[in-house]
């Protein structure tokens, strides 16, 4: 046998990966002649407290987005029709497809600023002509009522996936994707760390719904006959995970926590009230015992273990700033 020598290119180790890595001014790049359809209280207006972003952000990471999601859109249409030309008159009694709301899933830790990315993206979606309807629902509707988490004993799992009504989550997705006329979901209350009695979300027939929660990445568990389910994802069209480095990510939430004590924990009717009362060094140390046995445990379990299944995730730095981005190729 005749030994083959070894050359350079036969020892670098090739990483085979389903995404394209792209700096911050390659996607900027990518924006084409998208205007900018912001101001810069508008932005201020969107943002979370703690998080920083600026019409820059706006301009190098959301441009490019909503122009990849406008492609996206039209694609999906596209595709919708021509499955319909194959079904021709066989359509008619076996799904032919009218226009239904174009899906998208935007997941991340606690604090990782993806209610931000998500309430953005909607009001940057909605200025293109071609989908003026973007309609945008939270998970924490669909939260069980603390009550229930009391009983079950899960209030200590908070935002763990078994602290949901992940059925209802799903039926919900299910039925606006259908394109059903009138779909309504429970309102979740920040202030009372509760659901809402008596209120519900409306939505109505929406152009493109975005959903964002922590673990809206998950796949379907098995039921208790063995068979996978349809999961929350499966309806997703375009998805986009919010990174950062866990060390980041509690910095940013004790920052957040801090504030919020200065702010919105004044008001009486704050569940988190109590932690007014005590000094400051009292209130943090809390909220890191509450980093380190809930947030970070279900980061690490439940939360990061979906990141790859996304279509699109951004990077971001310790100044909350997007620096890289991983987009899924087709």
């Amino acid at each position: 046998m005749v030994a083959v020598p070894m050359t350079d290119q036969h020892q670098r180790r090739v990483d085979v990966t389903p995404f394209v890595d792209l700096t911050r001014a390659e996607w900027s790049a990518l924006r084409d002649r998208t205007p900018l359809p912001l101001t810069a209280a508008e932005v201020e207006r969107l943002r979370g407290l703690g998080d920083v972003v600026d019409l820059d952000e706006v301009r190098d990471i959301y441009l490019p987005l909503s122009r990849l999601l406008n492609l996206y859109v039209g694609a999906t249409s596209g595709l919708r029709g021509a499955l319909n030309t194959f079904l021709g008159d066989a359509g008619n009694g076996h799904g032919a497809q009218a226009g239904t709301p174009f899906v998208i899933g935007v997941a991340g830790s606690v604090a990782v600023g993806k209610s931000t990315v998500a309430r953005i993206l909607q009001a940057v979606l909605a200025r293109w002509p071609e989908h003026p309807r973007v309609e945008l629902v939270t998970t924490d509707g669909f939260l069980l009522p603390k009550a229930e988490l009391l009983r079950r004993g899960l209030m200590s799992r908070k935002g763990f996936p078994e602290s949901y009504d992940r059925r209802a989550l799903t039926r919900f997705v299910a039925d606006v994707k259908s394109g059903k006329d009138e779909v309504t979901a429970p309102v979740y209350s920040h202030l009372i760390y509760d659901i809402v009695p008596d209120e519900r979300l409306v939505v109505r027939r929406p152009d493109i719904l975005i959903v964002e929660g922590l673990n809206v990445l998950q796949p379907a568990l098995p039921g208790k006959d063995g068979l996978t389910r349809v999961g929350l994802a499966d309806f997703f069209d375009f998805s986009v995970y919010v990174d950062a480095r866990t060390e980041d990510i509690e910095q940013w939430y004790l920052t957040r926590f801090r504030k919020l004590r200065e702010t919105a924990f004044q008001n009486p009717l704050s569940y988190f009230h109590k932690y007014t009362k005590v000094s400051e060094e009292e209130a943090l140390e809390y909220g890191r015992m509450t980093w380190r046995t809930i947030n970070l445990p279900n980061l690490q379990q439940n939360v990061l273990p979906t990141r790859g299944r996304a279509t699109l995730v951004l990077r971001k730095g310790p100044d909350h700033k997007v620096r890289r981005l991983s987009l899924r190729k087709l």
